[in-house]
């Protein structure tokens, strides 16, 4: 057979070419560090090598959200603390405040601490995040959640909406509180009823907050006490709101007055005709507590009548206080347990994203020792090729 020259020159220039695109090749993936610079080099590498990148850019974005997750949580964790501090401030200010020694313009200084201490408390509901959110609007996060009229009315004007981040595959977490489930749905009175002292009161009688026995029948209850002659015994009558007398006997200084399932005590000498009211509880704000508590302060006189209803007012106001502090320590509870989940999945995430940079980095990048060794066996090839072209 004959074997053109042109033939020849073609073998030749092919196998030079060949030759060139191997090194070529070879020099690339020592520039870029990867082996695998085409799904062709390698197509189930390749394959892998685009599952492991997806599976890390969604679990940085999941890492991302762990961190706005936690500090949002934070920055909430602070306020919550700082309104506990609040609270037990006002608390000893009510207590200090309460003692009969205390002329009515040292109330008044009180009530003037107190002012100041709801103003806090309003700035402390209307916290701004970060990003310059309020953290208590729920999802209305441009609107400020509270405010109010100048004279004791408070208004909420985000909503009750919660909103979740997803930090993890299987694991999202709210990140933050409405401001109507930290500060406004808080049970008046005990927590299960409340008592009050009627304004036309002439006596010096005190009402405790009470207990529940039982369980307690909900119902507008009054209590009023008679004394037709100042020989007379003082006795007490209770009727629910369809008047029907559910308790009645002689008056005790301190003695428990029990009826459907409520325990109440009354101290200081009620006059006749003086009441109390014993209502089921419903929803106080915390900036209603501190104003009515503000205000009695304000307004009490030094004689025994109004000492006896600031006492009514404070008792009150005291265990509204306690039914906010806990309301806020069980919202500091789910908060420190959210910053728990967070903690535990960054963690997790970054032991999954090491894992992943390991896997892709095995799958993905180059032998440095074996590619320069092939770069210099290939080059060596091509330039004799060259010289044996020539």
């Amino acid at each position: 057979m004959r074997v053109s020259t042109q033939q020849l020159h073609q073998r030749a220039i092919a196998v030079i070419l060949d030759q060139q695109a191997g090194l070529s090749k070879t020099q690339q993936q020592v520039a870029t560090g990867e082996r695998i610079l085409n799904p062709a080099d390698d197509p189930a590498g390749a394959a892998r090598i685009l599952q492991l990148e997806r599976e890390i850019a969604v679990t940085r974005q999941h890492q991302a959200n762990a961190e706005a997750a936690y500090h949002r949580q934070a920055v909430e964790e602070q306020v919550l603390a700082s309104v506990g501090d609040l609270l037990q401030r006002v608390g000893e200010l009510a207590v200090q405040g309460n003692n009969d020694s205390y002329s009515p313009e040292d109330r008044r200084a009180i009530a003037q601490e107190l002012g100041q201490r709801l103003d806090e408390l309003l700035g402390l509901a209307n916290t701004r995040d970060a990003n310059g959110e309020y953290l208590f609007s729920g999802f209305q996060g441009n609107t400020r959640p509270f405010g109010h009229d100048g004279n004791g009315q408070y208004r909420y004007s985000g909503d009750q909406g919660q909103r979740f981040l997803r930090v993890g595959p299987n694991t999202q977490v709210a990140v933050g509180d409405s401001g109507a489930e930290i500060f406004q749905f808080i049970r008046a009175g005990n927590g299960v009823f409340t008592t009050q002292a009627l304004p036309t009161n002439s006596g010096t009688g005190v009402i405790s907050t009470g207990t529940e026995v039982g369980a307690f029948i909900a119902d507008s209850y009054a209590l009023v006490f008679f004394q037709a002659q100042p020989q007379d015994p003082l006795t007490y009558e209770v009727r629910d709101s369809a008047n029907d007398l559910v308790a009645s006997g002689d008056y005790v200084e301190g003695g428990t007055i029990a009826f459907n399932g409520a325990e109440i005590s009354v101290s200081g000498s009620p006059a006749q005709g003086d009441g109390f009211t014993i209502d089921p509880s419903a929803h106080q704000d915390m900036f209603t507590t501190l104003h009515q508590l503000m205000r009695a302060f304000e307004e009490g006189g030094d004689d025994p009548v109004s000492r006896a209803q600031l006492h009514n007012q404070v008792n009150r106001s005291l265990s509204e206080l306690d039914n906010a502090s806990q309301n806020l320590l069980e919202v500091r509870a789910r908060v420190g347990s959210r910053l728990n989940t967070v903690e535990s999945q960054r963690d997790a995430n970054e032991a999954f994203l090491l894992t992943a940079r390991t896997t892709l980095s095995q799958v993905r990048d180059l032998d440095y020792a074996e590619a320069v060794s092939r770069l210099n066996l290939q080059l060596t090839g091509l330039q004799a090729a060259q010289q044996s072209y020539a």
